[in-house]
């Protein structure tokens, strides 16, 4: 498919709101975090895809991370936004909701 490639890089930066969005209001373990973008069509990933993202993340210091014992099952990896990270989503957030809506209304035929 020829838009494959387009999709993808949209896609992207997407899930990575997404997931900052899913952290912020609780901490989440990542099977969860990959079960709730299942459940919302174009923000399905796989485990392949939300792990290194959460890496990066951490990396970038917007994310920490605790182990905590399962109810069933061995202990799980929670991850927990940050002070910069809950900074960076609203930050983020501001800037989704202004490109979104510039992009609204290009597509509704819109123009300056």
């Amino acid at each position: 498919m020829a838009g494959t490639d387009h999709i993808t890089q949209l896609r992207k930066g997407t899930i990575d709101l997404a997931i900052l969005s899913l952290l912020q209001s609780s901490p989440r373990y990542g099977g969860e975090i990959v079960s709730i973008l299942g459940s919302f069509q174009g923000l399905d990933a796989s485990g392949g895809t939300v792990y290194p993202l959460l890496t990066r993340l951490k990396k970038q210091e917007l994310v920490t991370t605790t182990w905590e014992e399962s109810p069933s099952g061995p202990p799980r990896k929670y991850y927990h936004l940050t002070d910069l990270g809950r900074r960076t989503f609203v930050e983020l957030v501001d800037n989704w909701r202004g490109l979104s809506a510039a992009m609204n209304s290009i597509l509704e035929g819109g123009s300056q």
